[in-house]
């Protein structure tokens, strides 16, 4: 048994055990956006004033250890707040992979009196839903559903307000099962069966100062709540016309939706735009840079530049297509360009947007196709999620992650998730319109996709 001192802490581990596990094990908040396989290099620690990878690092000694305090993901919800105190109040909950955003709202008034966001601390776990899957598939799902409760119950807290009824949520599907503490092993395997999407209704045992929950239902396995929510939030389009919703996360969901019919669809975008396998990316926190322009930076909270968020990256890589420092394929001639003194873009970073971005782009025309339909048929193109808050179209556009015909059709929602469910808070839709409506469609075995995804690839045609 070995002694791990961390500033006036002391905590003991087995002789071999990971650092990274024993952090986890004393909730000891840290970076594994790669989910411990050594690859993203964000839960780097001083260990005796070395610089090591706590995922990798086998405990062998008695040894002290530094960690970089984290800083809070910004989240931008696009919520009015009221501020206005009744007397018939509700919490409504979204749960992101990357960030919670939970509003007390009024029910006489029908509008959100307060909203507080926070980063999900189920991070630790990995930054995207498969590798919360693959550890809940080897641990069980009551730690990482105590990580997110706790959390949940701090915020509920910070609100001072005496116990309310209901809590309503919503979040893709794997985050409900976390949130109800069900076994989300079977959406991370063919045929990704999830135990439920119906909507649940419970009463609240491991979340105080609310009396009963209620979620919103879901699709499928990779259609969760949150585009429901969405869906409800936006509305439907004018007769013959469609509208398109993305919601870009860790996840890209996709919903083309009429009067008539819903088809959605998620596109493996990776976290890429939440900063997780960019050398330098990092997400929307103090010091990440989050615009570029003529070799001019601006960071979050105006913060000397640690890391690039995905805004930024955007920005970055349409300036280089632009100076040609990237060609139409991607190429760079210089493996690193340097940005900053510590903060640079590499050419592996410029091939995973273009991955990210041409899965995107590659699902709306697939959907389009499916539907047949043109982009003259295209109402209203929402994009969703904090990335969406800061994205420059233009850039957008030249990197080939949205398509220029729906430029000025473009319409940023910052949380189409929270505002939807405090919709249905108020309003009570019925959602079950929606739900009979949909579709989903699996691009893994869509060869139309499979084509599209290597010719978008390019950076060329936009």
């Amino acid at each position: 048994m070995w002694e791990i001192k961390i500033g006036k802490d002391v905590f003991r581990a087995d002789d071999g055990e990971k650092l990274s596990d024993v952090l986890i094990k004393n909730n000891l908040k840290i970076e594994h956006i790669c989910a411990g396989r050594g690859v993203c290099k964000k839960c780097t620690v001083l260990i005796n004033g070395k610089k090591e990878l706590s995922c990798q690092y086998r405990i062998k000694s008695d040894i002290e250890v530094e960690i970089e305090k984290g800083n809070e993901i910004l989240s931008v919800t696009g919520a009015e707040e009221s501020g206005r105190m009744t007397e018939n109040l509700c919490f409504v909950l979204d749960i992101g992979t990357t960030t919670l955003g939970l509003a007390l709202v009024s029910l006489d008034e029908k509008k959100i009196i307060k909203v507080i966001s926070r980063t999900n601390e189920q991070r630790i776990f990995g930054a995207d839903i498969m590798a919360r899957i693959d550890y809940c598939r080897k641990n069980g799902v009551n730690n990482i559903q105590k990580i997110l409760t706790d959390e949940i119950n701090e915020m509920i807290c910070a609100f001072n307000v005496p116990e309310v009824e209901k809590l309503f949520v919503a979040g893709n599907t794997t985050m409900l099962h976390l949130f109800f503490g069900v076994d989300c092993s079977g959406i991370g395997v063919y045929p990704y069966t999830p135990a439920f999407l119906e909507s649940r209704q419970e009463k609240a045992e491991k979340i105080k100062g609310v009396k009963e929950i209620i979620s919103l239902p879901s699709i499928a396995s990779f259609a969760g709540a949150d585009v429901v929510a969405g869906i409800n939030f936006t509305g439907l389009p004018q007769k013959g016309k469609y509208n398109l919703l993305i919601d870009l996360g860790t996840n890209a969901e996709i919903v083309l939706y009429s009067e008539n019919s819903v088809l959605c669809t998620s596109a493996a975008a990776g976290p890429c735009f939440e900063g997780a396998n960019i050398s330098c990316g990092m997400s929307s926190s103090d010091g990440a840079i989050s615009a570029y322009a003529k070799g001019k930076i601006e960071t979050i909270g105006s913060y000397p530049a640690k890391g690039i968020c995905g805004t930024g990256l955007v920005d970055i890589i349409a300036e280089l297509l632009s100076d040609s420092t990237i060609d139409e394929t991607g190429f760079m001639e210089c493996e690193e360009f340097c940005i900053t003194e510590n903060v640079f873009l590499t050419q592996n970073d410029v091939r995973q947007y273009q991955l990210a971005k041409s899965a995107v782009y590659s699902a709306v025309l697939s959907l389009l196709k499916r539907q047949n339909i043109s982009f003259d048929d295209i109402e209203k193109m929402y994009v969703s999620g904090g990335f969406s808050a800061g994205l420059n179209v233009s850039n957008a556009v030249r990197t080939g992650l949205i398509p220029k015909e729906l430029k000025d059709k473009f319409v940023s929602i910052n949380n189409s998730s929270l505002l939807g469910t405090v919709k249905y808070a108020c309003e009570k839709n019925d959602l079950s319109s929606i739900i009979e409506k949909a579709e989903y469609i699996d691009l893994s075995s869509d060869k139309y996709f499979s084509d599209l995804f290597i010719e978008n690839m390019m950076f060329g045609s936009f």
